[in-house]
């Protein structure tokens, strides 16, 4: 079959991958391949092409259905026996949360692109040796702009013959970006949007809007993360830093220690330095496998600034008994 693309192998998940499966292995393999991640890559850029192509087809269980049927009918009469029912639209029957399309006539499509361009609902008009003149009603554009191919397509796009995408900047602090959920915007143009965000979010990440751009082009939304006075990214870490008095760090002791999902209790151990990183395991950011990674306590040993008389008199009594000198090893 010319020009098929396997979407599961694409992807690297089984063919009964559940939509979940699908979903995080294409916000992955998104982020991997992304073109501001890669730029002036061009294998990355068609592979970040094939991987939302795929998802697109996969994502939705009657696309799903449709591309596993004709899979199947494929690899079973390699499309020479054309001895079967030709109804000219979709059979939409749904059985289970997969669609049936076994009604269909498969056999009408000379290659796999001719199939994903009626799936997608990409219009194709007529196949020709050059592009074909614009017109008052129609927009000719060639197939170039869907795939890479030898021959050239004629698309028919009346109804978006002006669609354009569009990109927006939206800044959120680092704890709306952590969790998501709904935010409301206000675009240039006067419209405002209220958008389900994913959690998880970085700077420099881009969320599609489907039809919301001009025309029914899609908009772009570009994050960006302000900068926390706590918390600190290092990749799917966070690093923090919790201050002690003189007295925990030597006998130790727990402390609360604020995170991203509320205040948790940390266990000093007794000699604790300046300097040092706890660690507190899955309380980070969520990486591109949405595994989360670890928040990184680094401990500031503070003396008090005004200690009261009390505190000033045990001081007194501490350094009369202590043994310990710090500068006791200094090399000179």
């Amino acid at each position: 079959m010319q020009n098929f693309r396997d979407y599961y192998e694409i992807l690297g998940i089984a063919r009964d991958a559940s939509a979940e499966e699908i979903k995080k292995v294409y916000r992955r393999l998104a982020r991997q391949y992304h073109p501001d991640l890669n730029p002036g890559n061009k294998a990355a850029e068609e592979k970040f092409k094939d991987i939302g192509e795929a998802y697109e087809v996969l994502s939705d269980p009657s696309r799903r259905s449709q591309y596993d049927q004709f899979s199947n009918f494929w690899n079973r009469r390699g499309f020479l026996n054309r001895n079967v029912r030709q109804p000219k639209t979709w059979d939409n029957r749904t059985n289970g949360d997969r669609t049936s399309t076994q009604d269909f006539d498969f056999s009408q499509f000379g290659d796999f692109n001719n199939f994903v361009d009626q799936l997608l609902g990409r219009r194709k008009e007529s196949r020709v040796a050059t592009a074909a003149p614009p017109s008052s009603s129609s927009k000719g554009i060639s197939a170039d702009a869907f795939r890479p191919g030898s021959t050239k397509t004629t698309y028919t796009i009346s109804a978006r013959a002006n669609r354009k995408d569009i990109e927006a900047r939206l800044t959120l602090p680092l704890e709306k970006a952590y969790t998501g959920g709904l935010e409301r915007i206000r675009l240039e143009d006067g419209r405002s949007l209220e958008v389900n965000m994913p959690g998880g979010m970085v700077t420099d990440q881009r969320i599609r809007l489907k039809n919301q751009g001009v025309e029914g082009g899609d908009l772009y939304l570009i994050i960006t993360v302000l900068s926390h006075p706590f918390y600190q990214l290092e990749g799917s870490d966070i690093l923090c830093h919790v201050p002690i008095t003189p007295s925990e760090a030597v006998l130790g002791g727990q402390v609360q220690v604020p995170t991203l999902d509320g205040r948790v209790k940390m266990t000093i151990p007794p000699g604790v330095k300046s300097g040092q990183r706890l660690r507190l395991a899955n309380k980070g950011y969520p990486g591109d496998d949405d595994e989360r990674g670890d928040q990184l306590v680094e401990i500031q040993i503070v003396v008090p600034k005004n200690p009261s008389p009390r505190e000033l008199e045990l001081y007194e009594k501490l350094r009369q008994i202590e043994t310990f000198n710090p500068r006791a090893d200094l090399p000179v």
